[in-house]
Parts: C-alpha cells; sequence; structure tokens
C-alpha cells in the first residue's frame, strides 16, 4: 500500500486533532491533501516527532494528538516508545509508516528491512494497544480504532518505499510554527 492513500483515507477524520508529522516525504504528502493550522511539519529533527507528539498529549490532555512517523526516525530515536508507555497519554496515537528505507534521505534500507518487528518492540517497551496493517482498510480501520479507544496506540503501517516527486511543502518552516502555536493558543480559550 502507499502511504498517500493511507493519509487520503483518514484526512478527514484529522480535522479535529493536532497532527505532527516528521520530515520529508510524509509532510508533503500531508500538505498535498490539504494544510491545516493543526498540522505541525517537524523538519529538521528527525527521529523527534514522537517526542513531540508526547509532550502535546501530556500538555493538553483533552486534545487528540495524531503522530505520522517512519520507520527509520523512529529507529533513530527508540527510546522515545517506553517513555511513551512510562506516561502512557491516552490521548495520543503514534503511526509509523514503515517502508523499511530512509526513503527521504536517500532510500538507505533500514533495520525493519532485515527483520527488525516494530510492532514487538512497541510492545516490549509497554505500548498498549499495537497494531501492523497491510492494507489501507486496515489502516483505516486501526486508526478509528485507536481514536474511539481512547488509550495510547502505536500503529506499524507497512507501506511501499514510494514517495512524492519532491519532499518539500509549500509552507514556510517558521510560519508553520507560527500557525501551529496559535492554533494551540485557540484551543485553550474558553
Amino acid at each position: 500500500m502507499l502511504r498517500l492513500d493511507c493519509l487520503r483515507s483518514v484526512y478527514s477524520e484529522l480535522e479535529d486533532c493536532l497532527v505532527v508529522t516528521i520530515m520529508g516525504a510524509v509532510a508533503a504528502e500531508l500538505q498535498s491533501l490539504g494544510h491545516r493550522p493543526s498540522f505541525f511539519y517537524l523538519q529538521h529533527a528527525m527521529g523527534l516527532a514522537s517526542s513531540a507528539g508526547l509532550g502535546l498529549a501530556l500538555c493538553l490532555p483533552e486534545q487528540e494528538v495524531i503522530v505520522f512517523d517512519g520507520d527509520g526516525s523512529l529507529l533513530m530515536n527508540l527510546g522515545t516508545l517506553s517513555t511513551i508507555a512510562r506516561y502512557r497519554p491516552k490521548n495520543l496515537v503514534h503511526v509509523v509508516f514503515d517502508n523499511e528505507s530512509l526513503l527521504s534521505v536517500g532510500g538507505f534500507p533500514t533495520a525493519t528491512s532485515t527483520g527488525t518487528d516494530l510492532e514487538g518492540i512497541a510492545r516490549a517497551a509497554g505500548i498498549p494497544r499495537v497494531a501492523t496493517v497491510r492494507s489501507v482498510d486496515g489502516f483505516n480501520a486501526a486508526l478509528n480504532d485507536a481514536k474511539r479507544g481512547h488509550d495510547l496506540t502505536t500503529i506499524i503501517a507497512k507501506v511501499e518505499a514510494k514517495g512524492p516527486a519532491a519532499f518539500v511543502t509549500d509552507l514556510s518552516l517558521l510560519e508553520n510554527r507560527f500557525q501551529f502555536r496559535r492554533h494551540i493558543q485557540s484551543l485553550r480559550r474558553p
């Protein structure tokens, strides 16, 4: 399955969520569907989307937070799984698009291409709800189930190593940060 098809299948479900993405293909594909002020494209910080999502989920416990991560990014900050499990925010869904490569930085294979099991690692770290999906329908069902389940969830989505022609977004990084901050501030107003 393609990551873009997964994103397209759940795009309408993201309207009331804070969404944090990693750099490159994930950010470019999500933005191609239409930018929202509640989307934060965490550029130039590979490996830290899950940490940023954890911080948001803990600071805004009434707000649903979805992180769109990649296998290479998660592998760079694997300890995040045990930290996320320790704090267990019920409003955090961590999606890992596993294409078995560092697609956005050259396509080099990651450890998942030789057998590293991210679902098994997430379970061993203590994440209470973990699933691996291999179809768009499975992805859509898993994300909707996670949102209804109101418990910390990690979804490993096995996707093809294909992406957009360019890994850039039309929105400047600085403006994205300001928009996202203003959006969060608007949530905190009575």
